[in-house]
């Protein structure tokens, strides 16, 4: 395990401080009880980059990022200013996005493991969600959400056309299915792919170019599913998947449906990577950050869940530092604060952020021996 690191945090916008301040909170911890060093940076992104110096990312910021080990995100909402960016390049409107292209962190990963203890909060019964552990692996720096042309043409006084583009090269799908099967030989070796081969010329590619990486890693099973029908089977029998690969579009719809089984939004951790990187091996440039928005609903209750934080940083301990069982004694100390029904409103408790993560960091400087 790597036992220095140097760390980018960007707190961004509403709850995103508050989860933040949790998790730095949990990193002190961790970095004491597993004998590890982080150095921190702390900027601005998003909104609060917009109010403070008219961008929503520096290229400060960036560069930055480039020289970390990692970067460290709470999380971004809309800027509330008729004044904000309102470009049709994604990357001048919204600074993790710009982030996530200048770091080419194309590979998401998003767990969604179903806790034993939050079944009564799930919309499902017992029997559907018993045992789920699924990450979707997401494609973050191209598709629909990147690629040209996109914009509104105006056609008349009345009408006008908004329209955007699929497009994914041969070189995109392929890194990313790599990254996949990897993942896969790690796990249950089980990937479902998804795409609407169906009715879009980029899903006929994505599936071509699968399955020709497929023949790579025999030892893994590989299947195709229309993105629909996975939305819909992610409902009804959830624990066939084990790695669920999609693309940009598909993959943030997907592991968003993917978080119910995890009981909230708020639960749900990711790892924004550049590659992956081999088993208790390092990986610089990555970006963890929690699924979930700014919250404004909730913004200043102390009452947001810190969980998906705490566990993006259980993330960048397992890829940042290479620390495998560190990463794993992190999520037990939560499952544990969970087995004790210490949990934030979302997942049908009482207790404050704070008081969550006070629970998990005890549950940690307990158990790690």
């Amino acid at each position: 395990m790597k036992k220095t690191a140097k760390l980018l945090v960007l707190p961004g916008d509403g709850i995103g401080a508050e989860v933040m301040s949790q998790g730095l909170r949990v990193l002190a911890a961790a970095a004491e009880v597993f004998e590890f060093d982080v150095e921190i940076e702390m900027d601005l992104i998003h909104g609060q980059a917009w109010e403070k110096y008219g961008t929503v990312c520096r290229d400060k910021t960036v560069l930055t990022a480039k020289d970390s080990d990692g970067v460290l995100v709470g999380a971004v909402g809309e800027i509330e200013d008729k004044h904000a960016p309102n470009s049709s390049n994604p990357e001048e409107n919204d600074g993790l996005m710009r982030l996530r292209k200048e770091l080419d962190v194309f590979a998401g990963l998003r767990p969604a493991v179903a806790s034993p203890y939050l079944s009564d909060q799930l919309p499902y019964r017992d029997e559907i969600s018993r045992g789920v552990d699924i990450i979707v692996l997401r494609e973050m720096c191209g598709g629909v959400m990147f690629a040209e042309p996109r914009g509104i043409e105006l056609l008349s006084e009345t009408q006008s056309r908004g329209y955007d583009t699929s497009s994914y090269s041969t070189f995109e799908i392929e890194r990313l299915a790599r990254v996949a099967f990897l993942l896969a030989g790690r796990r249950e070796k089980r990937i479902v792919s998804v795409d609407k081969a169906n009715v879009m010329q980029s899903g006929v590619l994505w599936r071509k170019v699968v399955q020709s990486v497929s023949y790579d890693f025999p030892d893994i099973d590989l299947i195709h599913m229309y993105a629909d029908n996975c939305a819909y089977q992610l409902a009804v029998n959830p624990i066939q998947f084990d790695v669920i690969l999609a693309d940009n579009l598909f993959g943030d719809i997907i592991s968003d449906q993917a978080g119910s089984l995890a009981g909230s939004l708020g639960m749900l951790p990711s790892a924004s990577l550049p590659f992956l990187p081999a088993v208790g091996r390092t990986c610089t440039g990555g970006i963890y950050e929690p699924v979930h928005g700014s919250a404004p609903d909730i913004y200043g209750k102390g009452i947001a869940n810190p969980i998906g934080m705490i566990l993006s940083i259980a993330l960048f301990i397992e890829y940042g530092l290479g620390g495998i069982e560190q990463a794993a004694g992190l999520r037990n100390a939560t499952e544990e604060t969970l087995s004790k029904g210490i949990r934030t409103p979302d997942i049908g408790g009482v207790s404050s952020s704070q008081v969550v993560t006070d629970a998990i960091i005890n549950e940690m400087s307990s158990s790690w021996v």
